[in-house]
Protein backbone atom coordinates (compact mmCIF):
# COMPACT_ATOMS: atom_id res chain seq x y z
CA UNK A 1 0.00 0.00 0.00
CA UNK A 2 1.69 3.06 -0.68
CA UNK A 3 1.75 6.13 1.60
CA UNK A 4 0.42 9.64 1.31
CA UNK A 5 3.35 11.01 -0.57
CA UNK A 6 2.81 7.94 -3.47
CA UNK A 7 5.48 5.90 -2.34
CA UNK A 8 5.55 2.31 -1.60
CA UNK A 9 8.47 0.64 -1.88
CA UNK A 10 12.24 1.62 -1.27
CA UNK A 11 16.33 -0.01 -1.24
CA UNK A 12 18.95 -1.24 -2.90
CA UNK A 13 18.41 -4.08 -5.71
CA UNK A 14 20.38 -7.24 -5.65
CA UNK A 15 22.77 -9.09 -2.96
CA UNK A 16 25.54 -6.61 -0.70
CA UNK A 17 28.39 -7.38 -3.57
CA UNK A 18 26.22 -5.94 -6.56
CA UNK A 19 25.16 -2.95 -4.30
CA UNK A 20 28.85 -2.33 -3.55
CA UNK A 21 29.48 -3.21 -7.38
CA UNK A 22 26.63 -0.64 -8.72
CA UNK A 23 24.81 0.89 -6.05
CA UNK A 24 21.77 0.71 -7.63
CA UNK A 25 18.86 1.80 -5.50
CA UNK A 26 15.36 2.04 -6.29
CA UNK A 27 11.94 3.03 -5.64
CA UNK A 28 8.35 2.34 -6.42
CA UNK A 29 5.60 4.52 -6.53
CA UNK A 30 1.53 4.13 -7.24
CA UNK A 31 -0.54 7.17 -8.49
CA UNK A 32 -4.01 7.57 -9.86
CA UNK A 33 -4.44 7.14 -12.93
CA UNK A 34 -5.87 10.38 -13.76
CA UNK A 35 -4.34 12.93 -16.61
CA UNK A 36 -4.98 16.47 -14.20
CA UNK A 37 -2.56 15.11 -11.30
CA UNK A 38 0.39 13.48 -13.87
CA UNK A 39 2.70 16.60 -13.59
CA UNK A 40 2.24 16.37 -9.76
CA UNK A 41 3.28 12.71 -9.70
CA UNK A 42 5.90 13.28 -11.71
CA UNK A 43 7.60 15.99 -10.07
CA UNK A 44 7.63 13.03 -6.77
CA UNK A 45 9.65 10.46 -9.60
CA UNK A 46 11.80 13.82 -10.51
CA UNK A 47 13.03 14.08 -6.82
CA UNK A 48 14.20 10.32 -5.98
CA UNK A 49 15.57 10.64 -10.08
CA UNK A 50 17.78 14.23 -9.28
CA UNK A 51 19.15 12.20 -6.26
CA UNK A 52 20.95 9.83 -8.29
CA UNK A 53 21.11 11.68 -11.36
CA UNK A 54 23.33 14.84 -11.39
CA UNK A 55 23.95 16.15 -15.44
CA UNK A 56 20.90 18.57 -15.45
CA UNK A 57 20.65 17.72 -19.55
CA UNK A 58 19.68 14.09 -18.62
CA UNK A 59 17.47 15.18 -15.90
CA UNK A 60 15.47 17.29 -18.63
CA UNK A 61 15.49 14.37 -20.86
CA UNK A 62 14.55 11.94 -18.05
CA UNK A 63 11.51 14.78 -17.02
CA UNK A 64 10.21 15.06 -20.41
CA UNK A 65 10.25 11.06 -21.47
CA UNK A 66 8.55 10.12 -18.01
CA UNK A 67 5.86 13.05 -18.51
CA UNK A 68 5.15 11.00 -21.81
CA UNK A 69 5.19 8.06 -20.57
CA UNK A 70 2.55 8.94 -17.63
CA UNK A 71 0.55 10.99 -19.09
CA UNK A 72 -0.04 8.23 -22.12
CA UNK A 73 -1.09 5.74 -18.66
CA UNK A 74 -3.48 7.47 -17.78
CA UNK A 75 -5.36 8.71 -20.92
CA UNK A 76 -4.73 5.57 -22.80
CA UNK A 77 -4.34 3.00 -19.79
CA UNK A 78 -6.03 4.43 -17.11
CA UNK A 79 -8.67 6.06 -19.19
CA UNK A 80 -8.39 9.38 -16.61
CA UNK A 81 -10.21 7.05 -13.92
CA UNK A 82 -9.15 7.84 -10.41
CA UNK A 83 -9.59 4.29 -9.12
CA UNK A 84 -7.54 2.61 -11.36
CA UNK A 85 -3.39 2.84 -10.28
CA UNK A 86 -0.56 3.81 -12.34
CA UNK A 87 2.88 1.64 -11.29
CA UNK A 88 6.08 3.33 -11.72
CA UNK A 89 9.88 1.54 -10.43
CA UNK A 90 12.76 3.33 -10.92
CA UNK A 91 16.11 1.80 -10.18
CA UNK A 92 19.28 4.57 -10.35
CA UNK A 93 22.81 3.41 -10.52
CA UNK A 94 26.10 4.73 -11.26
CA UNK A 95 25.85 4.64 -14.86
CA UNK A 96 22.21 5.00 -15.65
CA UNK A 97 18.32 5.32 -14.69
CA UNK A 98 15.30 3.01 -15.66
CA UNK A 99 12.23 3.49 -15.34
CA UNK A 100 9.08 1.12 -15.85
CA UNK A 101 5.72 2.66 -15.96
CA UNK A 102 2.89 0.52 -15.87
CA UNK A 103 -1.06 0.24 -16.37
CA UNK A 104 -4.16 -1.41 -15.81
CA UNK A 105 -5.23 -1.02 -19.69
CA UNK A 106 -5.40 -3.39 -22.47
CA UNK A 107 -2.11 -2.32 -24.06
CA UNK A 108 -1.75 -1.29 -27.97
CA UNK A 109 -0.71 -2.63 -31.25
CA UNK A 110 3.21 -2.65 -31.01
CA UNK A 111 3.82 -2.29 -34.49
CA UNK A 112 3.08 1.20 -33.94
CA UNK A 113 5.65 1.65 -32.10
CA UNK A 114 8.40 0.61 -34.42
CA UNK A 115 10.70 2.95 -35.46
CA UNK A 116 11.46 1.82 -38.52
CA UNK A 117 8.08 2.30 -39.72
CA UNK A 118 7.31 5.34 -37.84
CA UNK A 119 6.33 8.40 -39.72
CA UNK A 120 5.90 12.21 -39.00
CA UNK A 121 1.91 12.88 -38.28
CA UNK A 122 -0.25 15.59 -37.46
CA UNK A 123 -2.92 13.55 -35.82
CA UNK A 124 -3.35 14.56 -32.57
CA UNK A 125 -1.82 11.54 -31.09
CA UNK A 126 0.92 9.04 -32.16
CA UNK A 127 4.37 11.38 -31.54
CA UNK A 128 4.86 10.75 -28.28
CA UNK A 129 6.94 7.47 -27.92
CA UNK A 130 9.29 9.43 -31.11
CA UNK A 131 9.79 11.84 -28.64
CA UNK A 132 10.50 9.39 -26.03
CA UNK A 133 13.34 7.11 -28.17
CA UNK A 134 15.05 10.30 -29.25
CA UNK A 135 15.28 11.65 -25.60
CA UNK A 136 16.33 8.37 -23.46
CA UNK A 137 18.91 5.70 -25.01
CA UNK A 138 16.81 2.87 -25.00
CA UNK A 139 12.77 2.27 -25.01
CA UNK A 140 11.05 -1.04 -24.62
CA UNK A 141 7.84 -1.92 -24.17
CA UNK A 142 6.37 -4.88 -21.80
CA UNK A 143 3.20 -6.41 -21.26
CA UNK A 144 1.64 -5.91 -24.89
CA UNK A 145 2.36 -2.20 -24.11
CA UNK A 146 0.79 -1.21 -21.34
CA UNK A 147 4.17 -0.82 -19.43
CA UNK A 148 7.29 1.03 -20.80
CA UNK A 149 10.83 0.98 -19.81
CA UNK A 150 12.91 4.01 -20.02
CA UNK A 151 16.20 3.41 -19.62
CA UNK A 152 18.80 7.36 -19.82
CA UNK A 153 23.16 6.11 -19.58
CA UNK A 154 24.21 8.82 -17.28
CA UNK A 155 26.87 10.98 -18.28
CA UNK A 156 29.51 10.28 -15.65
CA UNK A 157 29.68 12.16 -12.40
CA UNK A 158 33.19 13.56 -12.74
CA UNK A 159 32.50 15.13 -15.85
CA UNK A 160 28.98 16.46 -14.88
CA UNK A 161 30.97 18.44 -12.12
CA UNK A 162 33.97 19.86 -14.05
Amino acid sequence: MADASGLQKAGTIGTAAERADTETAWREFEFPGVLAKVAECRDKVMEFVADHCHDEGDQIDILIALQEAMANAALHGCKDDPAKMIRCMVSAGKSDVVISVRDPGPGFDLALADPENYHMTTLTHGRGIALMRSLMSEVTFERRGSEIVLRKRLHPRDQVLK
